[in-house]
């Protein structure tokens, strides 16, 4: 897109955004690309190019071989615990603390947006901040979680010595009740869905935005990739996010409401 398109754009997004009066955003791996964080799915580049996620990120896996899990997720794990919120990040904690956001749904399990600021944040696939011994419930913070590891690569328990798992929904894992509940009320009393890198094509996080549409609200996407509702946003682009959303915060003067 031209430079003018892009603005176009944005102007049409903040337009949107001021006639809406219940504004929530959802999130996929797309808003953390640029802080060096890899999606799962991009052909070539995705991290399940080269590695089966049933195999890995299966909790029937997780028990059978934990060893294999860990060997997968714990250079991965090392490499989220210093990553940082980027411009997309920061936008939408400016938006809600401007009053323009009511909150963020994540499908995102690398907690950048509650280091950006965000307060208001539903973590639909949990996240890396904690895990828990499978046994006794004991939790440790993501930065902790090295030093639980035994001879043979397996985190465990000090205490119980049960096995510890991240706080995050692996395949064949129930997802957090009160996540999805809270997700879908704040879908259905949303005048507009910001969806905001997320191919929109997991589920059940994928569904909400068709709920917000079903009660009469609007959609903008917001990311590079085809999705299933390109045709029903209200507005659509296909620009980086790291991008836009500042524009987005520069054309409402988001900034001259907080000083």
């Amino acid at each position: 897109m031209t430079a003018e398109t892009v603005a176009d754009g944005v102007g049409r997004l903040a337009d949107l955004v001021r006639s809406s009066e219940r504004i929530v955003a959802l999130t996929g791996a797309g808003i953390s690309v640029p802080s060096g964080i890899p999606d799962f799915r991009t052909p070539g580049e995705g991290m399940w190019e080269e590695v089966d996620p049933m195999k890995v990120a299966n909790i029937d896996a997780f028990h059978r071989d934990t060893r294999a899990f860990w060997d997968f997720y714990r250079p991965r794990f090392d490499m989220l615990s210093d990553k940082r919120p980027n411009a997309a990040h920061l936008a939408l904690a400016d938006l809600e603390r401007a009053g323009r956001l009511d909150a963020v749904i994540t499908q995102n399990i690398d907690r950048l947006h509650r280091s950006a600021g965000t307060r208001e944040l539903i973590e639909v696939h949990g996240s890396v901040d904690t895990s828990s011994c499978t046994t006794c419930g004991a939790s440790w913070p993501l930065e902790r979680v090295g030093e639980l590891f035994d001879e043979e690569g397996i985190a465990v328990c000090p205490g119980c010595f049960g096995k510890v798992k991240p706080d995050v929904v692996l395949f064949g894992e129930m997802l957090p009740v009160e996540a999805i509940q809270r997700a879908r009320e704040l879908a259905e009393s949303a005048d507009l869905m910001l969806c905001v890198g997320s191919s929109l094509e997991v589920f059940p996080a994928a569904g909400l935005p068709e709920l917000t549409l079903a009660h009469g609200g609007s959609i903008a996407v917001l990311t590079i990739g085809p999705t299933p509702y390109d045709g029903d946003a209200h507005v659509r682009l296909h620009d980086d996010v790291a991008e836009v959303l500042p524009a987005l915060v520069a054309e409402l003067g988001v900034g001259a409401e907080l000083a």
